[in-house]
């Protein structure tokens, strides 16, 4: 249904708008885009700290190939699950409540992960960890966009995946350095580890931890959402003029993803990311391998601090893409970024003999170049869905990635025993090709819009009085 708001009417969206997107950049934004950061940073690290875990707790606990892969593949089916599922729950019931819940999960499961003598232990630790993780996104990341100003948002919400990386390649320094000097041995503190990130971020979340005001005057608490503007951004708000009516305060499900308004941008979103995130793993995670057959000593160093390094510069692509997509804009930026992350594995593809120097150039090109979509994998959701399934579309686009996450991580050394070098990176440059066209067909511009116009769908409506030369209906 196309909708237009009659000139003078303001409503929920338009006043929030008014003072949210047009608020001055504070000290108050800096610390939350901080406290938000600690799902994304921890997803880096728990997910990255078990590769080096694993060196010693395979010979302790006599795992065999298929228990290394279920291992693996635990925390990724709670992640696909979790975002789902969370994702839903975090728009009925509010960011803020499960703000810090999903934190406590982690730290529990982390310190359990000490105490195993199972496989099956870790493997069930290691899938509650990934649903936990998974949670974090949609009420990390809706909550933050919530309270962004335009200028900021798409820069802010970039930086959660900058915060990824950071966790990933910290991972690998600390299992590096607990491999080093305490040995094979270590593998339970390794796992432990992540607790005190918990610790550290439950803290920084208990002192910036204010519920979304979008949310609150969606769900007709007015009043609650006069007193966060004004304890937060300093702004004295009537709560009448939040007021919405009552046949706009939708209550969302992700089924209402798949409805024309918004089937276009689930499947833009959902499909970049699974794209993008198929290979991406992939390389994060046998990057060492993939070095390996062109001549690169492999060993403990490589399985750790090697892979840090590949975290790093796929760390530094994302450093210009945040700037990009605030200054050329974000359709630019993943467009183009895409199609520039074909050349360097379809080089490889079609060259698999190429000298190691130049394949390692290579790779560190597709690292580098994947910043463009990286920094966009939670913008574009949060911008393109209005508040009442904003988490729901996060949390939906989360799990499909896990899906490429998994086909990459678990394809990817079959078919370099298999297929070869060539016909994989072939296969990787066809995926990447899929991103690209996914992209030039459905990634809108979003730059500088506020958060409610970007978010806005036009339904269209039959039978609507012609307004002012627009026949159909009104704009959301």
């Amino acid at each position: 249904m196309l909708h237009i708001r009659c000139p003078g009417d303001i409503g929920e969206e338009a006043l929030i708008t008014t003072v949210i997107d047009d608020a001055p950049f504070t000290g108050f934004h800096a610390r939350l885009a901080i406290a938000c950061s600690g799902g994304p940073l921890l997803d880096g690290y728990i997910l990255s700290i078990v590769g080096t875990a694993l060196i010693g707790m395979t010979d302790e606990l006599n795992l065999s190939t298929g228990d290394i892969s279920l291992i693996g593949a635990s925390a990724l089916i709670g992640m696909f699950i979790g975002g789902a599922l969370f994702g839903v729950l975090t728009d009925k019931i509010g960011r803020e409540v499960m703000y810090t819940a999903d934190l406590v999960v982690m730290a529990a499961c982390s310190v359990l992960s000490f105490w195993t003598e199972s496989v099956w232990l870790i493997v069930i630790l290691r899938f509650v960890l990934g649903m936990a993780v998974a949670a974090d996104y949609p009420i990390a990341t809706s909550l933050l966009s919530e309270w962004l100003p335009r200028k900021q948002r798409g820069t802010l919400l970039g930086f959660q995946i900058v915060a990824w990386y950071l966790g990933s390649v910290l991972a690998y320094v600390v299992g590096y350095l607990c491999l080093t000097f305490f040995g094979n041995g270590s593998w339970r503190w390794q796992l432990a580890s992540g607790a005190v990130l918990c610790v550290i971020f439950l803290i920084i979340r208990q002192t910036t931890a204010p519920e979304s005001p979008r949310w609150l005057a969606q769900h007709g608490r007015e009043d609650e959402a006069a007193d966060m503007i004004e304890k937060f951004l300093h702004e004295k708000v009537d709560p009448q003029e939040l007021v919405e009516p009552a046949e706009a305060r939708h209550q969302g499900s992700i089924r209402e993803l798949f409805i024309p308004a918004y089937i276009k941008r689930t499947a833009f979103c959902s499909g970049f990311f699974l794209c993008q995130v198929t290979v991406l793993f992939a390389m994060l995670t046998f990057g060492p391998k993939i070095l390996e057959s062109f001549g690169m000593p492999k060993g403990t160093w490589m399985d750790t601090l090697g892979v840090a390094l590949i975290s790093m510069v796929f760390l530094i692509g994302c450093l210009p893409a945040m700037r990009l997509i605030n200054t050329v804009g974000r359709r630019p930026t993943i467009v183009w970024c895409f199609g520039l992350m074909i050349i360097p594995v379809l080089a490889i593809g079609i060259w698999p003999a190429m000298p190691m120097a130049l394949a390692f150039v290579m790779l560190c090109l597709y690292a580098f170049f994947c910043g463009g979509p990286n920094v966009l994998d939670w913008t574009y959701p949060n911008e393109l869905f209005p508040t009442h399934i904003r988490a729901t579309a996060v949390g939906f686009a989360t799990s499909i990635s896990r899906v490429g996450a998994a086909l990459g991580t678990f394809l990817l050394p079959w078919s370099l025993d298999h297929l070869g070098m060539g016909t994989t990176f072939l296969c990787a440059a066809a995926v990447t090709a899929a991103g690209f066209l996914i992209c030039l067909w459905g990634a809108p511009e979003t730059k500088g819009r506020d958060l409610t116009a970007a978010s806005a769908a036009i339904r269209i409506t039959p039978k609507l009085p012609r307004v002012r030369g627009v026949t159909g209906g009104e704009l959301l």
